[in-house]
């Protein structure tokens, strides 16, 4: 795990390995804006290709709703350490768990947000045990497979990284188009260089894992709505990876809470920071104080 993040931490936050039963896993942590009566501890967990940092605008208006907001980067992103070449340590089962000792070391219960492939990763972790968490919130997230366009986008990726080294990947990303597309990096998040450091911090193994996991999940959304937690499904107005309406029919089979973020697409963290705060902190008032 780097000494030296690639990002300076947002205003009020610090960086540092979160110590949990199974490993240390960077996180950025930010705490209630001082005067603030604490609401609630938030885990946040990036999508694919991203990290801890798609998340630095939500940290400062969170914190002014008095939330502590931990993002993290899961094992083999960024600067979390992961295998390079075993993609086993990346089922999804497995990252899975990785969360529920993660909500364990925060003190649990937490609100837990997943991106994109994080919802996914999220989900698995509340159908094996939803009594860490007072909340869930699907930010971008579907239901099951990502949509055809994205899975050969993906299966492009994954094809480089099976001949390539991830410095030659990074080259062919770029002339792949805007990789947010395929959930991560998101726009505005840093300069070229600060992105290229983030890509070559993944571990190759657990982007061939995921990204074989977002052409293949399956519908667990049933298995998903028979847990007794609230649900959150947060999107912008388009979304490549999972057409809008894909979402908006998930949230009625979750009976969950649906915002949908003005002018933001497939990272509205990223897009619209303040109005997706808003639209968070106002359903975690709504569940009640913790």
């Amino acid at each position: 795990m780097t000494s030296h993040p690639t990002f300076p931490p947002p205003p009020g936050a610090r960086a540092y390995p979160l110590r949990t039963s199974r490993g240390e896993f960077a996180v950025v942590d930010s705490s209630p804006t001082a005067g603030v009566e604490a609401r609630g501890v938030v885990l946040m967990l990036p999508g694919f290709t991203g990290s801890k940092e798609d998340f630095g605008l939500l940290h400062e208006p969170l914190a002014e709703r008095g939330y502590r907001v931990v993002a993290v980067d899961g094992r083999g992103q960024h600067e979390s350490d992961g295998p390079r070449d075993d993609e086993s340590a990346y089922a999804q089962r497995e990252l899975a768990r990785d969360v529920l000792a993660q909500a364990e070391a925060l003190g649990g219960p937490v609100h837990v947000v997943g991106h994109s492939l994080g919802g996914q990763i999220a989900r698995g972790a509340v159908l094996l045990d939803h009594s860490p968490f007072l909340s869930f919130t699907l930010v971008s997230s579907g239901p099951a497979e990502i949509s055809v366009s994205q899975q050969q986008r993906v299966k492009l990726l994954r094809d480089a990284l099976a001949v390539l080294s991830m410095e030659e990947v990074w080259e062919a990303i770029q002339a792949m188009g805007p990789p947010e597309e395929v959930g991560g990096p998101a726009r505005g998040l840093g300069d070229q260089d600060q992105l290229r450091r983030r890509w070559l911090g993944h571990s190759p193994a657990q982007l061939m894992a995921t990204g074989g996991q977002l052409c293949t999940e399956p519908d667990r959304v049933a298995e998903l709505a028979a847990i007794p937690l609230p649900f959150h499904v947060l999107s912008g107005t388009h979304d490549d990876t999972w057409p809008v309406a894909i979402l908006d029919h998930m949230a009625l089979r979750l009976n969950a809470r649906r915002t949908v973020i003005t002018g933001a697409e497939h990272s509205p963290n990223a897009d619209r920071p303040l109005p997706t705060a808003r639209a968070l902190a106002d359903f975690w008032d709504g569940i009640g104080r913790v």
